[in-house]
């Protein structure tokens, strides 16, 4: 099994201040980057920023700023936001860095010189907002304006001379490699939108704009530039060093593992980024999956509505493990989902406070006052015992199998239920009234401190901050967390005490 894994956000669009959706994205991505390390994977976690483009020059005009500068402040608060997560990216990529831009240049290039590259006239439908060209029937009329029906951005009409790369020609080849390569795209919903997109017929794509000036000049015509998509998408590859593809990092990690999307901007990574890949004679990447939206209310969260979710606002409130928790357990990964007080504040009371934050303090507490902190050296595992510890062993492959198609609903869950168990052992064992027999009061003991064990380390990927508190009783770091040591039952037999805890999760009162 190859050891290396390349996972990536989208890069993203810095004309406004970030907003959950960005959160989300970032969050999924984190979470299976801390999965696959655990794992034992070497993981490369990509996200960055996307700052060329006639949306980026706009904005900075009506800031009266130049556009780099404009770019450098935007930039610098998704920069902040990767610290607020807590993301463990190893890389942030701007599209406006020296490396980038060779990296476009030298792609251009290939595409110019096998020909997929010709200079000609575009007329039609674009949408700065989307930085996306629209067929005739892909926009409508909304209140004597044309819009696009996906994303209800106003387009214009543009007429310019533009160069244009032969997407045409590549329709049949993509069906292909999507036959040949069924879960290139995820979910199934998404590949089948995909599918029937490509077989409509695909259209030479416009690749270049006269327009405006801000972004990567075509290198052999520098009154153009190139069009922001073929520019942003190469970020992926820009961040591996390529055009030199005998760099260690580029021979590590390319093809990219996966690619995280939201679903708005799926034709671009599951169209035009393999067809770009394909005619350049590079190896697409492997996956790109298109989850839903972050919605306020019921609908997508815009600048032009004022609908914008601050994901800095319910951090300070609540915190940033509260956060995650709540988006990648009750948001249905692929889906849309929406984030509400009253569900967040029910999360963190149930889940976090309750099942969590409890099992951990009622234990820990017993511990101290029976055994002085110590782990009991003495105990005496029964089938009871054994059945509840070997849960995670029984269903170590499955839950692999499981995160392999990102089904994070599934993990979660699995976790969630863990919890209930330990719970109910520790409840159901009574300790307490064992107090005349010192073996069976040492072994629950045991058995719960190595279910919390055991448990934290599952939640790791998904609020690292907290389940990293409570493996510290332990006297584990990060570096000591690992996958497989969920199977062992007598982890802590070697262990001598463990250190005190404090609260958790505040209950929220409603």
């Amino acid at each position: 099994m190859n050891k290396n894994f390349y996972i990536t956000t989208p890069i993203y669009y810095p004309s406004a201040k970030p907003h959950m959706g960005h959160a989300y994205s970032s969050i999924v991505a984190d979470f299976f980057a801390r999965l696959k390390r655990i794992q034992g994977h070497k993981v490369f976690f990509l996200t960055g920023t996307d700052e060329h483009g006639q949306k980026i020059q706009r904005a900075a005009e009506k800031s009266n700023k130049d556009p780099l500068e404009f770019c450098n402040e935007i930039s610098k608060t998704f920069r902040d936001l990767s610290s607020l997560l807590n993301l463990s990216n190893d890389d942030f990529i701007r599209t406006t860095e020296k490396r980038h831009s060779l990296a476009v240049t030298n792609l251009w290039k290939i595409l110019e010189k096998k020909e997929e590259i010709y200079l000609s006239k575009y007329s039609g439908w674009y949408s700065v907002s989307d930085e996306a060209f629209y067929n005739e029937d892909e926009i409508e009329d909304s209140d004597g304006k044309k819009i696009s029906k996906s994303s209800g951005s106003q387009v214009e009409w543009v007429e310019e001379e533009s160069f244009f790369f032969k997407l045409s020609k590549w329709q049949e080849p993509l069906l292909k490699f999507y036959s040949e390569n069924p879960k290139f795209i995820l979910p199934e919903s998404r590949k089948n939108e995909v599918i029937s997109f490509v077989k409509s017929g695909l259209k030479d794509l416009s690749v270049s704009r006269k327009s405006f000036t801000w972004g990567i000049k075509v290198p052999s015509k520098k009154d153009h530039v190139i069009y922001v998509w073929l520019d942003a998408l190469t970020n992926y590859l820009s961040a591996l060093n390529y055009p030199n593809e005998t760099d260690k990092l580029f021979q590590d990690f390319w093809p990219a593992n996966i690619h995280f999307i939201g679903k708005d901007i799926l034709r671009f990574h599951a169209v035009y980024w393999p067809a770009f890949l394909l005619a350049a004679g590079i190896k697409p990447p492997q996956r790109v999956y298109g989850h839903g939206w972050i919605l306020s209310g019921d609908e997508k969260m815009s600048k032009s509505k004022g609908n914008i979710l601050d994901p800095i606002e319910i951090i300070d409130t609540y915190g940033l493990d509260a956060l995650r928790y709540y988006l990648l357990k009750e948001v249905s990964f692929g889906n849309d989902g929406n984030i509400s007080k009253d569900k967040l504040e029910n999360c963190i009371n149930s889940d976090l406070a309750n099942n969590y934050g409890n099992l951990c303090q009622r234990v820990i507490l017993f511990c101290e006052k029976n055994i002085g902190l110590k782990i009991p050296e003495k105990y005496k595992l029964t089938n009871d015992d054994l059945s509840i510890l070997n849960d995670f062993k029984e269903n170590e492959e499955n839950i692999i199998k499981q995160i392999n198609d990102q089904n994070i609903n599934y993990y979660v869950e699995y976790v969630v239920n863990q919890l209930f168990k330990a719970n109910k052992y520790f409840n159901d064992q009574a300790p307490w009234t064992k107090k005349e027999d010192i073996l069976r009061l040492n072994t629950i003991v045991f058995v719960s401190l190595e279910l919390i064990r055991k448990i934290s380390i599952l939640l790791y990927p998904i609020i690292p901050n907290t389940s990293l508190k409570v493996l510290n009783i332990f006297s584990m770091k990060e570096k000591d967390i690992k996958f497989d040591t969920i199977k062992d039952n007598e982890y802590l037999k070697d262990k001598k005490e463990i250190i005190k805890l404090g609260i958790l999760f505040t209950k929220i009162k409603k």
